[in-house]
């Protein structure tokens, strides 16, 4: 797979500015979601009354994305489908299918979208399509945004506190500083921290990536060895969505928080 790097002649995007494009991820086979996942895309599992996915598009929107390149695998009819039905009912934002016959990991889909210049050449949003978050005082994709200098960095995290999270998250993803910057776990070390499945990058963190499938973790630890990878700490709720059990938490809470039952 050739590298996608963006072109010398094009200027680095003003620190904080909200990136036009953004790729969600949806290819997935939501293997642990088994048996809700049998018949279709994990994504489109409804949550609150709409699918994992519309929650996603809509904050995208929200935050003026304008153009979403979605990837699809597992039941990627059914996604289409979804896409479209989307955009028959004029909702923002404008998305692309990126149908892919063989699944490319997180890595690798980031990576076909920027050499078929789908992503554009400045910074861009990457959400998993199974990310569902609220937001707290300010939205999350805002201060992503606002944390993001292309200068200083490849890419900005969303982070999460794990001990916030009921469900299970294993031993963390990172450690992180009062500066927002980001360690990994040492041997046998919990970290407090989990990776909440929403990242703003530059086409510069996928420069010269490993050939086929791989998973973006492996670009993460390069730019924390040179110094170019942040995060921002979620100030709202998050939810891990793993499991049917985990589903149904999340919808619990939904329920009492709409309408103040609590059994």
């Amino acid at each position: 797979m050739a590298a996608p790097s963006a072109p010398p002649t094009v200027p680095l995007a003003a620190a904080g500015a909200v990136p036009g494009t953004a790729m969600l991820l949806a290819a997935g086979l939501g293997t642990r979601m088994r048996p809700l996942t049998a018949h279709t895309a994990k994504p489109l599992l409804p949550l609150g009354g709409r699918p994992l996915i519309d929650h996603a598009l809509d904050k995208l929107a929200a935050a003026g994305v304008a153009q979403v390149v979605v990837n699809a695998h597992w039941h990627a009819e059914r996604v289409a489908a979804r896409l479209a039905a989307r955009a028959e009912a004029g909702r923002a934002p404008r998305t692309r299918l990126q149908q892919e016959t063989a699944l490319l990991d997180t890595g690798g889909a980031v990576c076909r979208a920027l050499a078929e210049g789908t992503l554009g050449a400045g910074p861009f949003f990457v959400v998993n399509g199974d990310a569902f978050w609220l937001d707290g005082p300010h939205p999350a994709l805002d201060r992503l945004a606002a944390a993001f200098d292309q200068a200083r960095h490849d890419a900005v995290l969303l982070v999460h506190r794990a001990f916030q999270v009921q469900a299970e998250v294993g031993s963390g993803d990172f450690a992180v500083d009062p500066w927002g910057v980001p360690r990994r776990p040492q041997e046998q070390e919990i970290v407090p921290y989990i990776y909440a499945g929403v990242q703003i990058a530059a086409p510069s963190l996928f420069t010269d990536p490993p050939a086929g499938a791989f998973s973006t973790n492996a670009l993460w630890d390069r730019a924390i060895a040179a110094g170019r990878l942040s995060t921002v700490v979620h100030d709202g709720l998050w939810f891990h969505l793993s499991t049917p059990a985990d589903l149904a938490q999340a919808e619990f809470y939904l329920h009492a928080r709409a309408t103040g039952e609590t059994r």
